[in-house]
Order: structure tokens, then sequence, then C-alpha cells
């Protein structure tokens, strides 16, 4: 007698299809918060080069990073907002779950439900920490190019972008790390006394280092940037790519 066909129970579907909740709105969001810190990075650098090729000082590379992250940042707000939503949903009971469909889905019922303002809720916290990855990032990385090519033993080639896209990976894990601890824990604070736990992102600094230690606010920093570093080479080797062919594709005919 031939064995019964397996059935699938009900909780590996879920967590077959659990992963992929979510998705549309992660996908929206890198292509609206992405490309808009980049491109206007891009730009910005270009503007800020000189008329005989100079690159603009790290300072204020810094500055154009904090601009393009801030900007990108707010541009990519409320699919950020849809994506927190919908990768939460299946941790709600069923009576509470929003059952948004897709990205789009949750962006027009947040609005006719909440209000348009509800998407950009959480806009100032996420704006603060894009200053400061994107400030380490987007201008780490530059100026590792440029003393990549200026050392000589290097050409404005992919072994390049990939040695200055690590160098920028490690700086913004460094830069980035005490800012995620103040984020995730304002996030997930208690009300005690009917007050918060923390007053500010200051407080959480002080409090961390008081009681975990100063280098606690680096605690898992090889995981952290074993996922930064491939995301940040991908990153810049495509966006080098991309550049070179619109230059000589289009500008250059």
């Amino acid at each position: 007698m031939a064995d019964p066909k397996p059935k699938t129970s009900p909780k590996a579907i879920k967590f077959l299809f659990g992963g992929l909740a979510g998705l549309s709105a992660g996908l929206l969001r890198q292509a609206t918060y992405t490309t808009t810190r980049l491109g206007i990075y891009t730009i910005l650098f270009e503007k800020m080069t000189g008329a005989d090729g100079r690159p603009p000082s790290f300072i204020l590379k810094a500055l154009i990073g904090m601009t393009a992250g801030a900007t990108g940042a707010f541009v990519g707000t409320p699919a950020e907002v849809a994506l927190i939503r919908m990768t939460a949903d299946g941790r709600l009971p069923a009576d509470q779950r929003r059952g948004y469909t897709n990205v789009f889905n949750a962006l027009a019922r947040i609005t006719r439900e909440e209000g348009v303002v509800t998407l950009w809720r959480g806009c100032v916290p996420t704006m603060t920490r894009a200053v400061v990855v994107n400030a380490a990032q987007l201008a780490s990385y530059s100026q590792s190019k440029q003393a990549l090519l200026d050392s000589g033993y290097f050409g404005d080639d992919i072994l390049c972008h990939f040695c200055a896209s690590m160098i920028s990976g490690l700086v913004t894990t460094a830069a980035s790390m005490p800012v995620d601890i103040v984020k995730t824990r304002i996030q997930n604070m208690r009300m005690i006394d009917g007050k918060p736990e923390y007053r500010n992102g200051l407080e959480v600094l002080v409090r961390v280092v008081r009681s975990e230690g100063f280098f606690s606010l680096w605690k898992g920093f090889t995981p952290y940037y074993a996922r930064l570093g491939p995301h940040t080479v991908l990153t810049f080797i495509f966006l080098e790519q991309m550049n070179r062919l619109y230059k000589s594709h289009v500008l250059d005919r």
C-alpha cells in the first residue's frame, strides 16, 4: 500500500510565507530611500567638485551625505511605515491584524483610515539615523576611493570600488551601532509609573555606558559588519557601474 501523501502543516505554511510578509514594502523602501539618497549625493558631489576636478573636502562630503540621507529617509518613510506594519502583522492576534495585501494597499488604507500624515510617523528619528549613517557611509566611501586612487596602486575599477566600500562598511558600522541602540531601546521602552523609561536618546547612551560599559555600544560588531559590509559593497559597485554606463551612453553622445 502506498504511503499517504504527506500534508503540509499550517505552521509550516505560515513559516514559509511569513518571511515574505512585507517584501513589496521592503522593495519600495529601497526604491525610494536608496535611489533618492544616492542620486542626491552624486548630483551634489559633482556640483561641489572644482572646475579643475578637485573633489570636495571630507567635511563637505559628510555634509552632502547628511543632506542626501535626510532627504532619502523622508521620501522612504511611508514605505518603511508600511514595512513595519506588514512584518508585525503576523505576530498580532487574529482580530487585530490589518491584513494588508501589498505595500500599495497598505499605503492607500493608511491614508484613507488614519490620514496622510500617518505615513510619516516616526520620520524624525528615521531621518536622524539616516543623517549619521549616510554621513559616515557616503563620505567615507568617497574619501577611501580618493585615497586609494592617489596611492598609485589602484585604478578606477571594481577592485578599487570593492576596497573602498569595505572600508566604508567598517566606518558605517562603527558610527551607526550606537545610534541603532538608541533607536531600538526608545522604540521598545516601557512606561514606568506613567512615564517613559527614557527621556531622550542622550539618556539612553548615558545609562547604557554606565550600566554596561562604553564598548557595549558596539556589542555584536562582527555580525553587524558581516551584514552591512556586503550590502555596502554591492551598493557602491552597482552605483559606479551605472554611473559609468550613464556617462558613456548618455552624456558623451
